[in-house]
């Protein structure tokens, strides 16, 4: 029986989802602008759609996770993203949280080999 791309897509897609939050407020420890946080994040094997991520930094703002600021010193206004004190915090529990869950998933996938 062949998987439907479809269906293995949205499963993916769940995975990935808080994945990304954990990423972004691990890269954002230093200030970058959108476009430089997409870049890293596919460098390091992350790939995320612009139309995924800058809804998702306006909300981690809204949650006070992260502070923006507009650098317009250079010719083409920028804004940058740094992860806040709270954002930090979080960070930090969520690191924790997904050593754990990996560990887990890790013995669950050992368990279930032949």
């Amino acid at each position: 029986m062949e998987l439907d791309e479809e269906l293995l897509a949205g499963h993916v897609q769940e995975l990935r989802r808080g994945t990304v939050v954990l990423a972004c407020l691990s890269v954002l420890q230093a200030p970058h602008y959108g476009y430089a946080l997409l870049s890293t994040l596919a460098e390091a094997g992350l790939s995320v759609d612009a139309n995924t991520l800058y809804p998702l930094l306006r909300r981690l703002e809204k949650q006070g996770l992260l502070h923006s600021e507009w650098n317009t010193e250079e010719p083409r206004p920028r804004k940058f993203y740094e992860v806040t004190d709270l954002g930090r915090a979080l960070l930090e529990r969520l690191a924790t949280e997904w050593a754990s869950l990996d560990t887990t998933v890790r013995t669950i996938l050992g368990r279930s080999e032949p």
